[in-house]
């Protein structure tokens, strides 16, 4: 039995399949981040990160938005819980 391998040159590109989750994604959009702000990049490779990045601010903002039904479903299933002010404690 003989075993065929894909030439070297051929990548597969499995993202969009593969669910990620919010802090992954926000990881790697911080990455992205620092990246373009080093402005070392090749106006190409500065143009996917970009495009990389608008994807993942997408992906962040829809799981952030879940959560937020979530919450709000969850509330009015439990009408003595009120939603409280977050207090940022330093």
């Amino acid at each position: 039995m003989q075993v065929l391998r894909a030439p070297a040159e051929i990548h597969v590109t499995v993202r969009k399949a593969k669910t990620v989750d919010f802090e992954q994604a926000l990881g790697e959009l911080e990455a992205v981040v620092e990246r373009l702000e080093h402005g070392e990049l090749p106006l190409e490779d500065a143009l996917r990160q970009f495009e990389r990045g608008v994807e993942l601010a997408r992906t962040c903002q829809a799981s952030l938005q879940r959560a937020e039904q979530k919450v709000e479903i969850l509330l009015k299933k439990t009408p003595e819980a009120a939603p409280e002010p977050f207090d940022d404690v330093e």
